[in-house]
């Protein structure tokens, strides 16, 4: 008779030997059955049902490990370069492709149009001081004439800023900025003189010490400016001159200024000692008394030029200067139509037709000998 083993361990004294004899044969048994099933239906389907929860196995434990997402598809984020870049520039606009010239008085146009066309009437996008109306030094001081309500004289500029004209806007009505003048100044004086260096301008270099306070090497048109103050043309300390410290190259351009700054390019000399009544004899000027010293002597001087006067191309017959007056485009395109003094200058129309003016100017020196012979054989 065979003796049974003992069990050993806590079930020992609960469980007979015979008990788990009996439990561990069908498990073992079961173990050698679904090997020997491997690889056929109920076999699989036995492993599938024993296989432990994935749910349950290490590192996938809902608590710890969230489920991943797949991420939605968006767009890229902007680079910061791109938010940097400058809007492209509207396109220039060459001569010819303004729209509103005829807006000009009409006896003005042609000059307009000559100008223009040569380029040289450069129009730039102004971008306006935040607080304009606080900047005392961007309107001049009042006429002493002021209203006694507090309005500024009519004739004084304001500093109002007008919106840039379009693409196709010339504005040739809107007041010309001081700045603009300087620009267009040196500008068609050196192209009038291209073959003739000792009549231009220097425009000034960023390396100078700026002559105005308020015209830094970084503004675009310091050249223009520094030129026009280093020649002596403009007013500035370098003149002598105590009260322009600034330019104020965003306050509108006044019509003694207009004179001021381009009769000494017509004269090429000193300008004449000039006196209010000597200026009211020669133009009949009513307002004679309200023009500034320096602004006489380049009003009288300009009176010597006879026809060839800027006052009479831009502003016709006229007993007003109204000297505190803004200019306009178009005013100031008259003006800088025709370089030169009584007896000898250049226009516009010279350079847009050089060999015209080449054979006006030969017709006139051959008329002038053969007069002059005639009237000696006579």
């Amino acid at each position: 008779m065979m003796r049974s083993r003992s069990v050993n361990g806590p079930l020992a004294p609960l469980l007979p030997t015979r008990l788990l004899r009996a439990l561990l044969v069908p498990a073992v048994g079961g173990l050698l059955a679904i090997t020997g099933c491997s690889g056929t239906q109920l076999g699989d389907t036995l492993s599938r049902n024993l296989e432990p929860d994935p749910q349950l196995s290490e590192g996938n434990n809902p608590s710890t490990n969230q489920p991943t997402l797949t991420p939605t598809p968006s767009q890229p984020d902007p680079d910061p370069d791109d938010a940097a870049t400058p809007t492209p520039a509207e396109p220039e606009v060459t001569a010819g492709e303004y729209t509103d010239l005829d807006k000009a008085p009409e006896e003005i146009q042609p000059y307009l149009a000559d100008l223009i066309q040569l380029n040289l009437l450069e129009v730039r996008p102004v971008t306006p001081s935040p607080t304009p109306s606080s900047t005392p030094s961007s309107t001049p001081s009042p006429a002493p004439n002021t209203a006694t309500n507090g309005t500024a004289n009519p004739s004084t500029p304001t500093a109002t800023a007008a919106p840039p004209p379009g693409p196709d806007e010339f504005r040739p009505n809107q007041a010309i900025l001081r700045r603009e003048y300087a620009r267009w100044l040196l500008a068609t004086n050196n192209r009038f003189y291209d073959a003739q260096r000792t009549r231009r301008i220097r425009p000034g270099v960023t390396s100078s010490t700026p002559v105005f306070q308020d015209v830094t090497a970084s503004d675009p048109d310091f050249d223009a400016i520094q030129g026009l103050a280093e020649a002596g043309i403009i007013p500035s300390p370098l003149t002598g001159s105590s009260t322009a410290l600034t330019f104020r190259p965003d306050a509108p351009l006044t019509r003694k200024d207009l004179l001021l700054w381009k009769v000494p390019l017509d004269t090429r000399q000193p300008l004449p000692q000039a006196t209010v009544d000597a200026v009211e004899q020669a133009w009949g000027f009513q307002d004679a008394s309200k023009i500034e010293p320096r602004a006489l002597q380049a009003i009288l001087a300009d009176y010597q030029n006879g026809d060839f006067a800027n006052i009479r191309r831009t502003f016709g017959y006229t007993t007003l200067f109204q000297p505190d007056k803004a200019a306009t485009r178009a005013e100031a395109a008259a003006v800088l139509w025709r370089f030169g003094n009584s007896t000898e200058g250049v226009t516009a129309a010279d350079v847009l037709n050089p060999r015209s003016a080449a054979s006006g100017q030969s017709n006139g020196q051959n008329n002038g000998q053969s007069n002059g012979q005639n009237n000696g054989n006579n």
